[in-house]
């Protein structure tokens, strides 16, 4: 089963405690699910488009039913409004791809299902 990920479009930040709060206590809501961070920061260098704000990437390696559980936790539950009410994001929850991921084999099963390549 390929892992999965929190990812988190993070901007319009504005410095509260509640935020560094957030961050003092997120760690220990995803210990039961043996979430870790991947990326959290602001070290981005943006090469195609513009990307204003951070970035953060969880890893979930028991998939998407783990990183679903961890964001309904009512631990985590209990904390988001921290980080909500003083930081503006998206969030998304997103499987990850296996290790003998090709995607020659998706290309493939794409041009089968639309032979211009192009869906309509």
């Amino acid at each position: 089963m390929p892992a999965a990920y929190a990812l988190a479009h993070l901007y319009g930040r504005s410095p509260h405690p509640d935020v560094i709060e957030y961050l003092e206590r997120i760690q220990a809501t995803l210990d039961p699910f043996h979430g870790r961070f991947v990326i959290h920061g602001d070290g981005l260098e943006v090469v195609e488009g513009e990307w204003p704000g951070s970035v953060v990437l969880i890893e979930f390696p028991g998939g998407m039913a783990d990183a679903r559980a961890w964001y309904a936790s009512p631990a985590y539950q209990d904390i988001l409004p921290l980080r909500t009410d003083h930081i503006q994001g998206d969030v998304i929850l997103a499987d990850g791809v296996g290790p003998g991921y090709d995607p020659l084999k998706r290309a493939e099963k794409l041009r089968s299902a639309d032979p211009t390549g192009y869906a309509h």
